[in-house]
């Protein structure tokens, strides 16, 4: 067949480890031969990080407002035993979180559903998806390791030059630690209207929580603005379509969700946001069974995988032992990317083909084959455990039937 020709790249975000290697084998076995594939390419592997002193992050968030849709494989969020091990100059910050902040969105997460892989909840009907809001809390929060007594003060000095204010955060009698946080009244606004937007877009209804009753400034001003724009610009259309905003405390939410049947969004934080989506994709099947898409209200889109870099199966693989790597979740950053690729710049095959891709991987883990973490899992009997590649080969068989 003539390969599908598309006329904007993509921007295309490399990544680190076993994700890095999954990464070339999605492109050569399951796009390449079937796409005239173009893409604008940035390598966000540690090296190059570390190499451009972060600049390649920052460059690739440029792409991704110059392009609009951009897919990024899973990268190394560094710490201090990385540092050592790949002897870096400074503990660079997620490059995550540097786009999302440059790009000012929602990520947006979803289990993938797949008949034999039944959630761990018993009472989960449909899919939860996680709304995590894409800037600030700790992922552009600034520490200090504090040596011993003193006074740690939190202060702000107006640009007008006003009076200052001053609040004392500890007084310390020994050594410590403390961090600042910051969040944006503009950002968190983004946030909320991608939200009720996103929710009325889908039909799902929209939950939101965090701990206003102890972070009464920091939290309350989030529960502020997405009550205040619920108020102003949402509940009629809600209340019309039977919808429902539902406001709770994070604790109080985390209780009501595992007695629920699914079916809703629930909008968190970031960092509530970023441990919630991996508890929510884990308890319907597997971290590596989880949609990812980080949506800008300027218009900019980026895919990714939710999970991280499966860092203990890359170092099998570079012993030249078997690994069984889940690429689901990789697999599917590609498929949302070209399938919005395909819906702005009106090329329906590109979108066609994303979809039967989705389908074929589907068709491939509910015929049985499936890569040793589903194994494990599967209430499905008499399944094959493949490794890494020959999941991706089973994928690209099964592709064949569907594109003939």
């Amino acid at each position: 067949m003539d390969k599908i020709r598309m006329t904007t790249p993509l921007v295309e975000m490399d990544g680190d480890e076993m994700t890095r290697i999954i990464w070339k084998m999605i492109k050569d076995e399951l796009l390449l031969p079937y796409i005239d594939l173009k893409t604008e390419y940035y390598d966000l592997g540690l090296e190059m990080r570390e190499k451009t002193k972060d600049e390649v992050t920052k460059e690739a968030a440029r792409a991704n407002m110059k392009y609009g849709v951009a897919v990024k494989c899973a990268t190394i969020t560094p710490n201090a035993a990385r540092v050592k091990e790949y002897d870096l100059t400074e503990m660079w910050k997620s490059p995550n979180g540097t786009i999302r902040a440059m790009l000012d969105g929602t990520v947006f997460r979803a289990p993938i559903i797949v008949k034999g892989i039944d959630p761990y909840v018993p009472t989960w009907k449909k899919p939860i998806t996680i709304a995590r809001h894409a800037y600030g809390d700790v992922y552009k929060g600034v520490e200090m390791q504090i040596p011993g007594a003193g006074r740690a003060v939190l202060r702000y000095e107006p640009a007008d030059g006003s009076e200052a204010k001053e609040i004392t955060i500890h007084e310390f009698d020994g050594p410590g630690i403390v961090q600042a946080q910051h969040n944006l009244d503009d950002s968190i606004t983004s946030f909320a209207v991608s939200c009720f937007e996103y929710a009325l877009e889908t039909g799902q209804d929209l939950w939101f929580s965090t701990k206003d009753t102890i972070s009464k400034k920091y939290d309350h001003r989030f529960k502020d603005i997405f009550q205040d724009l619920y108020e102003t610009r949402y509940r009629k259309t809600f209340e019309e379509r039977g919808m429902e905003y539902f406001y709770t405390l994070i604790d109080d939410a985390v209780a009501r969700i595992i007695r629920s049947e699914g079916g809703f969004i629930w909008a968190l934080k970031n960092y509530d946001g970023d441990v919630m989506s991996d508890m929510i994709s884990t308890a319907f099947g597997s971290l590596a069974m989880m949609t990812s898409v980080l949506v800008s209200p300027h218009g900019y889109y980026e895919y990714e995988a939710a999970h991280g870099t499966v860092q203990r199966h890359y170092y099998k693989y570079l012993k030249g032992e078997e690994t069984s790597t889940n690429s689901v979740a990789t697999i599917f950053a590609w498929t949302g990317a070209l399938r919005k690729r395909g819906e702005l710049d009106n090329i329906p095959e590109l979108s066609a083909f994303a979809g039967k891709l989705e389908q074929a991987v589907i068709d491939t883990i509910e015929s049985g084959k499936m890569t040793g973490d589903l194994a494990l899992i599967t209430s499905l009997k008499d399944v094959t455990k493949l490794n890494t590649l020959d999941f991706i080969l089973a994928i690209k068989e099964k592709l064949e039937e569907l594109l003939k």
